[in-house]
């Protein structure tokens, strides 16, 4: 089996060569960074229109973390063009971040049609170290779709437990991969090096939910669904909750 995955992955390589040479060129990845801001716009407005039930049931929780004040302390991970925002409660004070400063258009775009929201700031960071954040400054962490392209789940949900409050709650959606000796799975081994230029960085074959398991938290929840768009070769998906 690994034997016929390298010799697909060398075929589909050989048919975007000239991806993989722009790509070895330090060529690619400007360009990836500038058009993919486009690209997501598109997808999570489809993806909304898909889960926008089950995204409203997930958010609604986080009206209940507000205190006093009746204002919640959200960041979002990899907060990408803001579709998330119509789905938080009022009151939410929302710090974005995100490594690829191409988003902040869509970001302003997003939170002027979104006003019961309070925007702090957009963070240029990888969530692998968000040091302009403080300890236990959080009350809220989103994470949706974001885990697949980061360098290492561990070290993100590491300063995710460390950026929120005790008792604060990270709210995820993401994807994994497919079943262990599927063929659904072969094909995301051999699609996933040509892939992960394409989709900044994502990686099909993650195992997120062992991620999620291992990292400690005092409580967590999830529950697994299909994959939202049959057409790309985006794995189940699991949503949930996990309580520092």
């Amino acid at each position: 089996m690994d034997a016929l995955v390298r010799l697909l992955q060398l075929l589909v390589l050989l048919l975007t060569l000239p991806l993989h040479l722009m790509a070895l060129l330090g060529l690619w990845e400007p360009l990836c960074k500038s058009y993919f801001p486009y690209v997501m716009d598109v997808l999570t407005a489809k993806n909304n229109r898909k889960i926008e039930s089950k995204k409203r049931e997930l958010f609604s929780q986080i009206k209940g973390l507000a205190g006093a004040s009746g204002k919640v302390a959200l960041l979002e991970l990899g907060s990408g063009t803001g579709a998330n925002f119509q789905f938080y409660p009022a009151g939410c004070r929302i710090t974005c971040l995100d490594p690829n400063p191409h988003f902040q258009t869509f970001l302003t775009k997003s939170m002027a049609e979104n006003r019961h929201l309070e925007y702090e700031r957009f963070v240029v960071a990888f969530g692998e170290d968000m040091k302009e954040l403080a300890d236990d400054s959080m009350d809220v962490v989103v994470s949706t779709l974001v885990l697949c392209s980061v360098q290492s789940p561990k070290r993100v949900l590491q300063e995710v437990q460390r950026v929120l409050r005790p008792g604060g709650l990270f709210f995820f959606w993401e994807h994994m991969a497919e079943p262990q000796g599927s063929w659904a799975l072969l094909w995301q081994q051999v699609l996933e090096p040509t892939w992960k230029h394409i989709a900044d960085g994502c990686c099909l074959t993650r195992e997120t939910r062992k991620d999620l398991e291992s990292a400690k938290f005092s409580e967590l929840q999830m529950e697994q669904h299909p994959p939202l768009l049959k057409w790309l070769p985006v794995g189940p998906h699991i949503m949930g909750k996990a309580v520092k």
